[in-house]
Formats: structure tokens, sequence, C-alpha cells
């Protein structure tokens, strides 16, 4: 049912709004730019969800790895964090249902006859068009990470990946088949590329918009996740220098900054438009929620100069991230999804890969050294991934940085749920189950391995 897509929402043109909640034809609901741009932000809308960006797919990340841990204290995140999910587990229903949301409203955007647009040029219908394929792009890189077998080798079929959806409401395909891992990898990199060709980097706007920097940004993330490290290398040079390192004295504010330096790609809120006490610092922070906590392990791997260090605090009984996603009445805080010190630290790791062990060393330093921390003597894949750990922690990147260089999840804290000793890479867990409702609706979605 998540596939076929229930009528868009959100709209923010109040005369299409209605139009589109109504179902009628979309060639006639669409007629100009600014309705074409109104369909895209109802897309970034959908982002900013709790159950995607705006909480729920960032918690996934960390609650399963060394770095945090749900404490139960709303019962929030503890299935997840036990990696114990059932086919009915909300958590797993509702993020499939609200990326595929975002997906079919990029794809009305992308269906969208350019010719039957009377008002607004070429360019800003292909600049429109170009960020809606970036939103399809992500979102289905997003799900195959989340649902795909591609980390499950004690059974199953790993190439099992996750259905990628191109055009809203098609009635030739409302039962879609799961693609496979392989052919997700080539439609990410088919619309990315697509995107921009569309695009021109004079057109760009500002971090809370898909731009071409953030096609390329997210290029390299996909790329070394596929272990595709000529293009991780490629896509990552692209934008290398097009924005700044945030150096030590700023690096906190930049979680408080609307387009601070280092954003490429923003989820957006303000005091008026935010998630309030669903949202991130409500359920990090020593608040009534408060259910993620972090490990003592990440607390101590900063030095104590590490400017990192003081964005986390103990709060008599957990350690807490206080200084990513910090404010509170009001939850006013931009999530970043794309920052520029990830793709340096991308840069350097398909730099090493690729055997340039002393390129890599510089981009991988030029992060501690804004960080008030010491410097690495060696490019290592030990010591990039150890700084991935210590610069992203907390915005959802550990899990998969551990998943797709074959680890482990390293039990170094017993309040981490998920059992006993370290959970072996290639269990059935790595991967969320296929929601019970999409199973029941679509005959042809195969279950995940491990999941009844």
């Amino acid at each position: 049912m998540a596939l076929s897509l229930p009528a868009l929402n959100s709209c923010r043109d109040e005369s299409l709004e209605p139009t589109l909640q109504q179902s009628k034809d979309l060639e006639t609901s669409i007629n100009t730019v600014e309705d074409l741009n109104a369909v895209l932000n109802a897309g970034y809308n959908r982002l900013s969800g709790v159950a995607y960006y705006g909480r729920d797919y960032i918690i996934f990340g960390e609650v399963r790895s060394d770095n945090a841990f749900s404490n139960a204290n709303s019962n929030r995140f503890v299935t997840a964090a036990r990696m114990d999910l059932t086919v009915n587990d909300a958590y797993a229903a509702d993020t499939w249902a609200a990326i595929y949301g975002a997906i079919a409203t990029a794809n009305v955007v992308i269906g969208k006859d350019a010719a039957t647009i009377t008002e607004g040029t070429t360019a800003e219908i292909n600049q429109l068009k170009g960020e809606a394929l970036i939103m399809r792009a992500l979102g289905h890189f997003d799900l195959l990470k989340l649902y795909g077998q591609q980390n499950v080798t004690a059974g199953g079929d790993p190439t099992l990946g996750i259905p990628y959806v191109t055009t809203f409401r098609d009635q030739n395909n409302l039962l879609p088949s799961r693609n496979t891992v392989q052919e997700v990898q080539k439609m990410v990199m088919d619309d990315l590329n697509e995107a921009l060709k569309l695009m021109s980097p004079s057109a760009n706007r500002n971090s809370h918009y898909f731009t071409t920097h953030a096609a390329n940004a997210l290029m390299a993330r996909a790329a070394l996740y596929f272990k595709d490290y000529s293009t991780a290398e490629s896509a990552a040079s692209k934008v290398i220098g097009q924005f700044s390192i945030a150096p030590a004295g700023s690096f906190a504010s930049t979680f408080s900054t609307d387009n601070a330096m280092n954003h490429i790609f923003a989820v957006a809120a303000s005091p008026t438009d935010n998630l309030g006490i669903n949202g991130l610092a409500n359920i990090y922070q020593d608040t009534p929620y408060g259910d993620v906590a972090a490990t003592k392990n990440i607390y101590d791997t900063f030095s104590a100069t590490d400017v990192r260090k003081a964005m986390m605090a103990f709060d008599g009984q957990f350690y807490r991230n206080v200084g990513k996603y910090p404010s509170k009445d009001p939850y006013k805080d931009d999530i970043p999804v794309m920052r520029y010190e990830e793709v340096v630290l991308t840069y350097a790791e398909a730099l090493f890969r690729n055997g340039k062990t002393a390129e890599a060393l510089i981009q991988l330093n030029k992060i501690p050294a804004n960080r008030n921390a010491a410097p690495y003597a060696a490019a290592t894949l030990s010591n990039i991934l150890l700084e991935r750990r210590k610069e992203l922690a907390f915005e959802g990147f550990r899990f998969d940085d551990l998943a797709r260089n074959g680890m482990a999840i390293p039990k170094v804290d017993l309040l981490q749920t998920f059992g006993d000793t370290d959970l072996p890479y290639g269990s059935y867990n790595y991967a969320f189950p296929i929601p019970a409702t999409e199973t029941g609706a679509n005959s042809n979605i195969v279950q995940n391995f491990g999941y009844k």
C-alpha cells in the first residue's frame, strides 16, 4: 500500500493543495514553475518528517552501533537498538512509508511534461527536475541501506534490494518487485548523473535545497558505500573547495545556524516550523523523552582538547549528545544531511582505497586540525574510520560505516541491548524487515531473510 502512495499533502501553495488532495489529474493541476516548486516543497517537507530525517532515520544509524543505545526512558527505539524488530514494528513501517512518500512527490515533478508548463523557463523547470532526481536517488539509497540484503550473509539472498519506483502511481506497476542491489546502485547513479545534466551551478539555491554540490556529495557517499572508489574520489573532488570546514571555535555553532559554511544540504527547521518534542534534541538530551544516550566509549574516544568532547555531557546517569541539534523551546535547528566534513573524509577514504595514501593523509588531517585534536601519522583505514566516527557521531553514519566494511557491531557498553557480545557481521538483523503492511498488500514483495 505504501508503494501505491496516498495523495500528496503538505503542499505550500494553497490553491494547489486541495487539487492534489482530491486526486485530480496532475496534468491540469501543475501549470507553472511555481506550481512545480510547490509540489517539490512538499517533498522537502516529507524529508523532515519524524520517521525520516526529522529523527528516526538518523537514530537508527546510531543505536545500532557502538555510539549510542536506547535507555528505554519512554520506550522509544528499544526494538531498533536491540535489533529485534518484527514485521509489525512501527519503526520499519513508518520509515518505509515516509521515504516512499518523498519519492512519490519527486516522481510527480520528474514526470511532469515540461511542454505543459505555461509559465517558467526551460532552465527553471530543469533545475527543479534535477532537485527532484536527487531527492529520488537519496530516498532509494536510504531505503536500500535500511532494508536491502547486501549486508546479510548468514542466509537469504544478499543481492535483494528494494523496489526502485520511477513513476507516480504507475497503473501498470502498482505492485512492484524488489530490484537487486546492483540495479538500485545503477539507478541511483543514473538519477544523479541526469540531475547534473539538467542543473546549473549558477541556479543553485541555498542549503535547504538540493544543488549540484549535493548531487556530487551524494554520489560520493553512495559510491563509497558501493565500493566504487574511483567514482567516489571523482565525485568528492568536485565538492572539495566549494565549502569550508568549520574551525574549532565555531564548529558547535554550525548545528544551530541556518545555511552554515559547511552545510551542503540540510533539512530546514524554524521557531514556527519544527518537530517539537518529537525531534532530535528531545530524544538525545536529558528530557522527559531522552531515550537515546551515548556510550562512554565514544565519549572517551575524544581527547580532552577536542572541541567535539565538549559537545557531549554526563547528566549523572548517561552520557549525552548536547552539541548537535541543541536547541529546545523552540526546537529550531536545521538538520544537516550532507556536511562538507563528510565529503572531505569520503575523499580521504577514496584516495586511500585508490592507493594515494599521501594525498589521503592530507585530507584526513584537515578535520582534526580544525577540532583541536592531534593529527594522524598515517592514512590507514582504521584511522579514517575512527575520524569518521568522531566527526560524524550522532548524525546517523556509524552503522553504515561498520556494515559497508563487513564489521561486527561492537559491544562496548553493558547498556547496549542487542546481546552479550559483538553482533556478527552478516546477521539477518543487519537489515530491517519489510513491513507486514507492504507484504500483505503487495504479493510481489519478498520478505527479508530471518523475518516471518
